[in-house]
């Protein structure tokens, strides 16, 4: 396989994942090998008005230089409306040639099902999907973070008298995912500089569970207004590019000023792929619910015009 094939097949591995976290029971693989999918697209999950399929198969060439070859699937869709809707996607290629796009057209296609909803026409039935709760709560692992003997490994040099912008950030924990005796949670807090990186990550590891974690996965977004650029990072913490899939979920959500730390206690069973799909669905179930998901107009506004990123340190190989 030659170097530009083997990146875009991690940037493309990299993606799927991370819609699969992001879409759950309406993302259908249909051939793995060949890389096609389904996503099933609605103007409103709890109570459904228009429906509609969009399939893509991912080219070798893709995000570099060629657009996912795709098919728009819905029994009402024709003529002008297929046309215009087609365009819309197509435009939003161009617009981010050699980016991830897979998340802005789903949400475009959403957006359009919800203009169509909110006009007087009635739409065709559809039966309610119930959603399968695949969360399982353990009281012992919803963590308060008390301070507890801080892990003297971690001299990360934060001075006694912090300015404003660097005081300690509120963490907030999510509710862990358990799957064959491994856990997973999630760990969120706001951050506008790295020194408070650096020091969320000393709070969480005052606390003895978090500290005895198997891997604690990290990665942030801050956002720099005055260059219009992001400075980002993360890291595996021993989980080989757990950290890299967990901030490109955070690309793809386009979200700014915040970190998210998944730990995860290893449960003695391997769990293959399904671990980087459970550190995915931790840290966006987290970032949805503290509200830290843009709508996707701002996202595709944000993919087009803010391509640059500037890296804290070194990534580390993956």
């Amino acid at each position: 396989m030659a170097e530009g094939d083997a990146g875009s097949d991690q940037r493309q591995n990299e993606e799927i994942e991370a819609m699969a976290a992001i879409y759950g029971e309406e993302w259908c693989v249909i051939d793995d090998c060949a890389k096609i999918f389904c996503i099933r697209i609605s103007d409103d999950i709890d109570d459904p008005k228009w429906t509609l399929c969009l399939q893509v198969m991912l080219p070798n060439e893709y995000p570099g230089t060629a657009p996912p070859i795709y098919q728009l699937n819905a029994p009402w869709l024709k003529g002008q409306e297929r046309a215009d809707l087609s365009n819309s996607l197509e435009e939003i290629y161009i617009q981010n040639i050699g980016e991830s796009i897979l998340y802005l057209w789903v949400e475009k296609i959403r957006d359009v099902l919800i203009q169509k909803s909110q006009m007087t026409e009635p739409g065709p039935d559809v039966k309610k999907k119930t959603e399968e709760e695949d969360v399982e709560c353990e009281d012992d692992l919803i963590l308060a973070c008390q301070p507890e003997n801080p892990v003297k490994a971690l001299d990360f040099g934060i001075s006694e008298s912090q300015t404003e912008i660097e005081e300690l950030p509120p963490i907030d924990h999510g509710i862990p995912i358990t799957d064959r005796r491994s856990t997973f949670q999630a760990h969120l807090a706001p951050v506008v500089c790295p020194k408070q990186v650096k020091m969320v990550l000393a709070k969480l590891y005052e606390n003895k569970k978090i500290a005895s974690a198997t891997h604690n996965i990290y990665a942030y977004r801050i956002y720099c207004e005055d260059k219009q650029t992001f400075l980002q990072d993360c890291e595996d913490d021993g989980e080989t590019a757990a950290g890299g899939r967990l901030l490109h979920l955070m690309e793809i959500l386009n979200v700014r000023n915040v970190m998210v730390v998944v730990s995860r206690w290893y449960g003695g069973i391997l769990l293959g792929p399904d671990r980087f799909k459970h550190i995915n669905n931790c840290a966006r179930n987290i970032l949805v619910e503290k509200n830290y998901t843009n709508s996707p107009e701002e996202s595709s506004k944000a993919l087009g015009k803010n391509k640059k990123v500037r890296k804290d340190k070194k990534r580390s190989e993956h």
